[in-house]
């Protein structure tokens, strides 16, 4: 009885490895497809107009150029390192792509995160209380939609690390982001890309969830085939 059990067991072992390598193959070509669709739906750097318009604003003409500072107010944190608790009641925003927990707030507002330091300066939305690192930026008070403001740094994020200058480590300075160049469309357009995106950022979440759940229930089939052995 025990070799057909860990028969069964081993069918269902191979059966769940092929699903989880289906569900990643799915999430990895629904992250392809959101990379490709940005590229169409924001315009190139120096272009004014995107390849890809929703139908009602094909007639629309160019997106205007603005900076950074002037569609948002941009604050530094003031943590550091220590304020980091395991238990914290709020996120704490720093360098990394990591999201810590803190117990204090200093922000209490949609914003878009953006580390000031590293390799890569991936940002990230929040709407609520948040703490932030004094390397690490919070931009906030949009005067656009802050979603597309969002999705638009997401696009330009190679451009923004190209302005980033070298000191120990590279290092984004208060007037390269408040100088940085971004090309708005009207209100209603930016309303219905943030929308775009955000419902497939919805779906990607939701299917790495799945893809999650199925990498869990490997773990726990290989712990019954291989349990460990009692000292």
């Amino acid at each position: 009885m025990r070799e057909i059990r860990t028969s069964g067991s081993v069918r269902v072992k191979a059966s769940n490895g092929r699903s989880t390598r289906l569900q990643a193959k799915k999430v990895q070509a629904l992250k392809q497809h959101k990379k490709g669709l940005m590229q169409q739906l924001f315009p190139a750097e120096g272009e004014t107009t995107p390849h890809l318009r929703f139908p009602e604003f094909r007639e629309a003409g160019a997106w205007e150029v603005k900076r950074l500072g002037e569609v948002c107010i941009i604050c530094n944190g003031s943590s550091n390192a220590q304020d980091h608790v395991d238990d914290g009641a709020y996120p704490l925003f720093d360098r990394s792509e990591e999201i810590k927990r803190s117990s204090r707030y200093l922000f209490d507002a949609e914003a878009v995160i953006i580390p000031g330091e590293g390799m890569r300066f991936i940002p990230k939305y929040y709407c609520g209380k948040f703490d932030l690192h004094q390397r690490a930026y919070a931009l906030s008070d949009f005067r656009e939609v802050g979603k597309f403001i969002y999705y638009q740094l997401g696009a330009l994020k190679g451009v923004l690390a190209s302005k980033a200058v070298m000191s120990t480590v590279l290092s984004l300075r208060m007037p390269i982001l408040e100088t940085f160049k971004l090309v708005i469309p009207s209100s209603g357009e930016q309303q219905k890309i943030a929308h775009c995106l955000s419902s497939l950022d919805e779906v990607i979440g939701l299917e790495s969830h799945k893809l999650d759940a199925l990498k869990n229930l490997k773990k726990g089939l290989m712990q019954q085939l291989f349990p460990q052995e009692v000292a």
